[in-house]
């Protein structure tokens, strides 16, 4: 009658010696090479630890309806024409105030909540002897991220072109993007930039000079800046047209950088398992063969059961 084979199992063997041995010190030794160097190589890969993480957001954005426009005339006309949505800033001009007629328009393109787009367009009247060679422009927006965190700034965008020859209209299009000097709180309520760009109640003309609002809003650790605006400046206004600036800016899908604790762990832990398991694979054959041919003096016990053999393995 045949024989045919109904189970199986392994039998262990275990190799005894006292702990102050050369098989004891072996094991202590192939422990620390097994475990240390996968940590090591994974470290001295760069990349180990993931100090922050990126998703990417529709931000939500709203045109605060603020403007503060500084035109350069020639030097015959007096220097510059202003005007702002700030009362105070207007009394401090004098005869240089110019009041412009302003159109803005946002739109929602996707239908999706959100505004995508400001069109903004600034008609400034001029006699018919005042020439404009430069305009400085500072648009200011709220600004809201909610996906991981909540961050709300007041923020802006600055617009600034010259040229030697006067200029009859302005056109720019371009995107409002997030500028991170540091990566956003991970969760919680993050307002530490929610505060006005412009102090449009201050009565000081220092609080309203431009080089002072660019120095302060540069020392945030996020802004948003008016990235690739491409002006074009058109010449040959007529006598009694006004100058014009047209300005498409987008608000567009940003990429948002934050550190994370637990992603740092499980990218860290990823890396350094995939490494230790070709050590634990190559440290299992040595230890094998350094027992079984007897390289460090050992007493073998063979034919134990699987449970006698985990009782008494390197015992």
């Amino acid at each position: 009658m045949a024989l045919y084979e109904l189970f199986s199992h392994p039998v262990q063997r275990g190799y005894r010696a006292r702990l102050c041995s050369k098989a004891a010190l072996f094991l202590l030794l192939a422990a620390a090479l097994t475990y240390v160097p996968p940590l090591l190589a994974a470290f001295r890969s760069h990349g180990f630890w993931l100090k922050r993480s990126s998703y990417e957001e529709q931000p939500t954005v709203r045109f605060q309806h603020q403007a503060l426009l500084v035109a350069l005339l020639g030097p015959e006309h007096g220097g510059f024409l202003a005007w702002s949505t700030f009362p105070a800033f207007n009394r401090l001009q004098g005869g240089r105030l110019r009041i412009p007629l302003v159109s803005t328009r946002e739109e929602d393109r996707n239908q999706d909540g959100k505004m995508d787009a400001l069109h903004f367009k600034l008609e400034l009247p001029l006699q018919a002897t005042e020439h404009v060679l430069g305009v400085q422009l500072i648009l200011t927006f709220s600004y809201q991220l909610h996906r991981m965190s909540t961050f709300a700034m007041q923020s802006m965008a600055f617009l600034q072109a010259s040229s030697a020859v006067p200029g009859a209209q302005l056109h720019v299009n371009g995107d409002l993007r997030l500028r991170q000097r540091q990566p956003l709180r991970p969760a919680g309520l993050d307002t530490r930039y929610n505060v006005s760009v412009i102090n449009g109640t201050s009565p000081f003309a220092c609080d309203y000079d431009l080089t002072r609002i660019m120095a302060a809003y540069q020392e945030r650790n996020v802004t948003t800046v008016l990235s690739d605006p491409n002006p074009i400046w058109l010449v040959g206004r007529a006598a009694e047209a006004p100058f014009v600036i047209n300005a498409v800016i987008r608000y567009p899908v940003e990429v948002i950088s934050y550190p994370s604790f637990w992603e740092v762990i499980k990218f860290a832990w990823v890396q350094y398992v995939s490494i230790l398991l070709i050590f634990l694979w190559v440290f299992e054959r040595i230890k094998i063969f350094v027992f079984q041919n007897q390289v460090v003096t050992t007493i073998p016990a063979t034919g134990m059961s699987p449970r006698e053999g985990y009782k008494e393995h390197f015992s």
